[in-house]
């Protein structure tokens, strides 16, 4: 098992409005062991937090560059911070 880690992510492009908050929550499940947020910004950018075992979380990192379906996914943006320990779900914040 690799060691706990904490990716704060800023996604850019068209990523509001097209499920991508949902489609987000749902990976993060079907990956299990993933908590943490996401939340669409003023800017127009999703913002989340993925905290969880190293390969779990760069797997939610490689998801977001695709996004959902409809999504057109530009950048992703990766600020690591030390796990909190302080998430026991992934949410949807608005």
């Amino acid at each position: 098992m690799s060691k706990p880690v904490r990716a704060h992510v800023i996604i850019s492009g068209r990523v509001q409005g097209v499920f991508f908050r949902m489609e987000t929550q749902k990976a993060a499940q079907r990956i299990g062991g993933i908590a943490g947020w996401v939340r669409n910004r003023q800017d127009g950018t999703v913002e989340a937090v993925y905290e969880g075992d190293e390969q779990k979380v760069a797997e939610m990192l490689e998801w977001s560059k695709q996004g959902s379906p409809q999504a057109r996914v530009d950048r992703v943006d990766v600020e690591w911070e030390s796990p909190a320990g302080d998430l026991n779900a992934f949410e949807i914040n608005h």
